[in-house]
């Protein structure tokens, strides 16, 4: 943190703490004194996650404690109320497992210093020796998962979706409604379908992460079935909003003539296949052109949509620069309740 210039401006991390008894302590310790604030929500942890963060007495702590579990992403939707309650300019979250390294933080929020994007996210595939460190299921499942997020959330330049080390300014999230955001295990990809269809430029960090003797108690058996029916429905609505609410352009276009012709092609196939069930009539060169050629051109059509979405992801970012303040500021004072 030495080599980043952090004078007047206010950054905090929030940590969603469930079950982390043994590692919750090494990850407070280990976030460098520069950063001033620490929001830890602990979601209705049964152990003793709470008491060790009280144990603890760090003054940069706001501790937030949930009477009912609601999971990481309800956990972080209350740290993210809070960080946008003490006015910060940029917000990091970690989880209470210690997997994500503190070191790495100077490299995720320099690009947010400079104004080159408004969320930067740690990305485990950087090298083969990061890839060597994740656990192979993991490595499997992230890899099927990513094409399906860059799909749902138009964010073709980024990988590792399931990575929740990420830093963004706090402007940001007064766009997004968080109250309506995955409250589960979804959270990550659901929160990078929310800041494409608000346009946001997200830049990946290479960085691997630690393993140790944590486990994760997401299943993926339960991923596998859960994930792709939210994911589709999330890709629904970032091409409502992005190409037929906020903007009406060329894939537009292309999405309303392409979908119909292939629809046509298929269904003019299928009806012609049950009229036809149960004789051995061949059919004629018009009945398979009415039902090939409105199936190719919408294929292509929507083969060149899918080519500009890819083309056009976000660029510009969203949040204003950067102020930073003359004079220290009043902090707003930790608190410790129940929600």
């Amino acid at each position: 943190m030495q080599s980043l210039d952090l004078h007047g401006l206010k950054i905090g991390v929030v940590i969603p703490a469930y079950r982390v008894e043994k590692h919750i302590a090494q990850v407070i310790r280990g976030i460098p004194q520069q950063i001033r604030t620490i929001i830890v929500v602990v979601d209705a942890s049964p152990d003793r996650t709470r008491s060790v963060v009280e144990e603890l007495a760090d003054p940069r702590v706001t501790l937030i404690v949930h009477e009912r579990n609601q999971g990481v992403g309800g956990a972080m939707v209350t740290g993210f109320k809070e960080a946008l309650r003490q006015e910060l300019d940029i917000v990091v979250k970690m989880d209470g497992d210690d997997q994500m390294d503190p070191v790495h933080l100077p490299r995720l929020l320099a690009p947010l210093l400079s104004g080159e994007c408004d969320m930067t996210k740690c990305n485990r595939y950087s090298s083969l020796g990061s890839l060597k460190q994740m656990p192979i299921i993991r490595v499997i499942g992230n890899t099927g998962l990513t094409f399906l997020v860059k799909l749902a959330s138009g964010y073709w330049n980024t990988f590792d979706p399931a990575n929740g080390y990420i830093a963004l300014r706090t402007p940001v999230l007064e766009r997004v409604d968080l109250d309506a955001l995955p409250r589960r295990y979804f959270f990550e990809s659901g929160f990078l379908i929310e800041l494409g269809i608000q346009r946001a430029v997200v830049q990946d960090i290479a960085a691997p992460a630690r393993y140790g003797d944590e486990k994760s108690s997401l299943s993926v058996t339960k991923t596998l079935f859960e994930f792709p029916p939210k994911l589709v429905y999330g890709f629904l609505r970032r091409i409502f909003w992005r190409y037929f609410v906020h903007d009406f352009s060329a894939v537009s276009l292309y999405l309303l003539l392409g979908l119909p012709l292939v629809l046509f092609g298929v269904g003019y196939a299928l009806w012609w296949v049950g009229s036809h069930a149960g004789d051995a009539t061949v059919a004629p060169a018009g009945d398979v052109m009415m039902s090939a050629m409105p199936i190719i051109l919408g294929v292509q059509l929507l083969l060149q949509a899918a080519a500009l979405d890819i083309q056009t992801a976000p660029s510009r970012p969203i949040a204003p620069p950067l102020r930073r303040r003359e004079t220290e500021q009043t902090r707003i004072p930790p608190r410790t309740h129940l929600q």
